[in-house]
């Protein structure tokens, strides 16, 4: 059986679609061959996992000609595809497994790509109205459409060992007197855009409560490569040299973040991929969801533990604050954000040891591999 696998385009829900693809996986076996279109740095998130045996790059915004639809539409031809699970909900992503040939393509009935499926499924509805539904369940769904048992939610990801050599780099190189307490690491990705920051002057009075209660700590500011200036200015207002950041990396490649991430005795996180990260590697997660609503990111991550503001406005769901108060991030507290996360970092709750769990570190040659 030839399947195609058509994945999001944001960190965060690709995460989450991993429980689809471990129980494609674990119900086909060898029988078939799955593989996925994704950006094509995207695959390093995979990167040790044996979900896909190949991929197509794909970026409909791409400068490449070569990773935009006419040239995957033509790669995915060639394919002869016996069954497409369309993840992404956009009518762009089914015209793509339509004009790709593949006989079978399962996705949901929305925005209009109702012809384009031969399997249509409906969205979930709370009278007339569509239910908001995580893209685990979401992805999970279309995999029982094709007779997979549904199998567990908990998100998953793997480091190389190449990834652990960067990452145990890196933390030699911004913390030289080479301390052993907790790695705590904070992250206020803007990739969505400005409505779930909470801001550089925040984490910097967050990570300066940290080093109150556990002065061998080190906090480090995740960013990516668009958030460097944001995450200088935490470390600048933090005023302590056991505050540090990613921003003078040259590179910030997945396997880093991966392996910083699975390292973190918490990790304090805007509603963005790094916190998707962390529960894929079951680390204690203080999430701040401010204009997000909540069921659009959960998993099956006994570690987390969301914060946000009961208020009319939210969640809007907006990339920017259209009352321009940005009230549901403004208003989440250092405090109370402090007090959720220290039980973590003492290792007081269950799940919540400041030890993380030994990694799970795949062969250098377990990556997909590019079909394109």
């Amino acid at each position: 059986m030839n399947i195609l696998v058509i994945l999001p385009r944001w960190v965060g829900d690709l995460v989450m679609a991993t429980p689809m693809l471990r129980a494609v996986r674990g119900h086909f076996g060898n029988r078939a061959r799955i593989t996925g279109v994704l950006k094509e740095h995207y695959a390093e998130l995979l990167a040790g996992t044996d979900w896909l045996d190949d991929f197509v790059p794909y970026d409909r915004r791409g400068r490449s000609a070569a990773v935009r639809f006419p040239a995957v539409v033509r790669a995915l031809r060639r394919r002869r595809f016996d069954t497409a699970l369309i993840v992404p909900n956009s009518l762009s992503t089914a015209a793509l497994a339509f004009a790709g040939g593949a006989r079978r393509r399962v996705g949901f009935a929305r925005h209009g790509r109702r012809l384009l499926l031969t399997d249509a499924l409906p969205p979930r509805r709370r009278g007339w109205r569509v239910e908001p539904t995580s893209p685990t369940e979401h992805a999970m769904d279309l995999a029982v459409r094709i007779g997979v048992p549904a199998g567990s939610l908990r998100t998953e990801l793997t480091t190389l060992v190449a990834d652990e050599r960067l990452a145990d780099g890196v933390l030699g190189r911004l913390f030289p007197s080479g301390a052993a307490g907790p790695l705590v690491v904070f992250n206020d990705n803007g990739a969505f855009g400005p409505a779930k920051s909470w801001g550089a002057e925040k984490f910097a009075a967050l990570a300066r409560f940290v080093l109150q209660q556990r002065p061998d700590a080190r906090v480090l500011v995740h960013c990516g490569p668009g958030d460097r200036d944001d995450a200088r200015s935490v470390v600048t207002r933090a005023g302590n040299l056991s505050v540090q950041s990613l921003a003078d990396e040259p590179q910030l490649p997945f396997g880093l973040a991966k392996a910083l991430i699975r390292r973190a005795a918490v990790v304090v996180s805007s509603d963005s991929g790094p916190r998707h990260i962390a529960a894929a590697f079951n680390r204690p997660t203080i999430a701040l969801l401010g204009p997000m609503d909540p069921r659009l990111g959960r998993s099956d991550h006994p570690s987390l533990r969301e914060m946000r503001l009961d208020l009319p406005c939210s969640p809007c769901g907006r990339r920017e604050c259209p009352l321009k108060h940005h009230d549901c991030m403004r208003l989440l507290s250092v405090d109370d954000v402090g007090r959720m996360m220290m039980p973590f970092l003492e290792g007081t709750l269950a799940g919540g040891s400041a030890d993380p769990a030994e990694p799970r570190v795949a062969s250098e040659t377990n990556r997909p591999r590019s079909a394109g």
